[in-house]
């Protein structure tokens, strides 16, 4: 759904009536999160607003090259002004002004310099909020913002809200949105934001251009995705006559990595497993794996890429990671016959694009066993939509799904398919781990035993 006129318009006035913008962006922010909300940045404070970007986390060291990175901050500053006024008569005039504090009080001394202060001349009061606006970017539900939202609830309730984002997943929270889910980054959605405004555009620098197409890159892994388009192409090609720096871009975000990035990869690579029946390929990074790597959580977020790189033929590639807080984050990518949006709302209550998508698992005793149990429902899930898909005229078949069948109903998995790392994972294998012991047993079919494959 492209932006209308009168989205846009709404969105240019928002900016235009208010002064003190905070721009946020999601937890683990990826490059176009973070260069969308610092293209906010650079484009509100030239036209003179007070603006503040915030981030959940501290950005990975590897997107230090952008314009404006050292603006981040982490935490939301949101301190309350209560004040105290004094009606003061006519000729009465202030001599001292003092306070104390004790008891758990605070005392404010008001000493006129001639005539008397009364009880009835004291109002109190709150100040004006710190922010009169709010821009979310990419975030396609606010929970997603962590510690920023849930330690803010009053302030996104008070404080008028502008949703920017290309998720088909979105919620349309806020009071005004900006969701174009034809973009192929929410950078791209700035830009032709920014560009229909002409005064706006006239503000587009070389800096500013390079976080546009910084975003446009990354979420387009340099333009391999099936979310690049012919105006994305088009979008890329005005920034870089704009100014942007393509190869800064390209040198920082594909060519320089820090070792302890290299060797989580190689971990991750290292582990992969494949359902070649089922077309699923996976792997996982514990909370051990990273710190005897020395690693942090976001360093492994462009493994996923290599992994469809190293397994082209599978329909869908999921990467798991044990955050430093026990949560798991789950990424997934999928090819034409699978919606990976629809898989991770219906399965896990997360979401993305039809292609490209996310989701969250609690804290797990066992994490590997958390992942088994999480393949097996994205194998239901993954098989209701082929069977769905196979009962459609053949003329339908190649279009994507809007809407998919309910999942079968079932009790928790204990029992999953075994996986060796690139070789084929039959589902006559069933691995229990209970405890951290694996025990491999036999499934009966049509009354014979099947050996595990190797």
């Amino acid at each position: 759904m492209s932006l209308s006129p009168q989205e846009l318009s709404a969105a240019t006035r928002a900016i235009e009536e208010h002064q003190r913008i905070l721009v946020v962006c999601h937890a683990n922010v990826d490059p176009d999160a973070l260069s969308g909300a610092l293209s906010c940045y650079e484009l509100f404070r030239s036209i003179g607003k007070d603006v503040t970007v915030v981030c959940p986390d501290s950005p990975p060291e590897s997107l230090q090259f952008l314009p404006g990175f050292e603006r981040v901050s982490e935490e939301i500053v949101d301190s309350q002004n209560f004040i105290i006024t004094v009606n003061l008569a006519a000729g009465v005039e202030v001599d001292k002004l003092r306070y104390t504090v004790e008891d758990h009080r605070v005392n404010i001394i008001v000493v006129p310099k001639n005539g008397r202060i009364l009880p009835q001349q004291i109002a109190l009061g709150e100040g004006e909020q710190r922010y009169d606006l709010i821009v979310v970017v990419d975030t396609a539900d606010l929970p997603l913002l962590g510690s920023v939202y849930l330690d803010h609830v009053d302030l996104f309730a008070e404080v008028p809200v502008l949703n920017i984002d290309h998720h088909i997943s979105n919620t349309r929270y806020g009071q005004l949105q900006l969701i174009d889910t034809t973009s192929a980054s929410v950078t791209e959605v700035l830009y032709h934001w920014f560009t229909h405004v002409p005064s706006w555009r006239e503000k587009i620098t070389g800096d500013l251009a390079t976080l546009l197409l910084t975003g446009l890159i990354t979420d387009t892994r340099s333009f391999q995705n099936p979310n690049t388009t012919p105006r994305s192409l088009e979008v890329a090609a005005e920034l870089l006559d704009l100014g942007a720096r393509q190869q800064e871009i390209i040198q920082n975000i594909y060519k320089t990595k820090p070792l302890t990035t290299l060797k989580i990869w190689g971990r991750a690579l290292n582990r992969i497993q494949v359902d070649d029946r089922a077309k699923i390929a996976w792997s996982s990074v514990s909370r051990e794996d990273l710190a005897e790597m020395g690693a942090q959580s976001r360093e492994v977020s462009g493994i996923l890429d290599e992994l469809i790189s190293t397994i082209p033929d599978a329909d869908v590639h999921v990467i798991f990671v044990e955050m430093e807080g026990g949560e798991i984050k789950a990424s997934m990518r999928s090819s034409p016959a699978i919606d990976a949006n629809l898989l991770a709302a219906q399965l896990f209550r997360g979401g993305g694009h039809p292609r490209a998508s996310g989701f969250r698992l609690p804290q797990a005793a066992n994490f590997q066993l958390a992942v088994l149990e999480a393949i097996q429902k994205i194998r239901e899930g993954v098989a209701a939509q082929r069977s769905a898909a196979d009962e459609l005229p053949a003329s339908e078949r190649a279009q994507p799904q809007t809407s998919a069948p309910p999942l079968p109903s079932r009790a928790p998995v204990r029992e999953e398919s075994t996986a060796q790392p690139h070789k084929t994972a039959s589902s006559f294998d069933i691995v229990e781990e209970l405890s951290g012991q694996k025990k491999t047993t036999k499934k009966r079919s049509n009354g014979r035993a099947d050996e595990p494959k190797s």
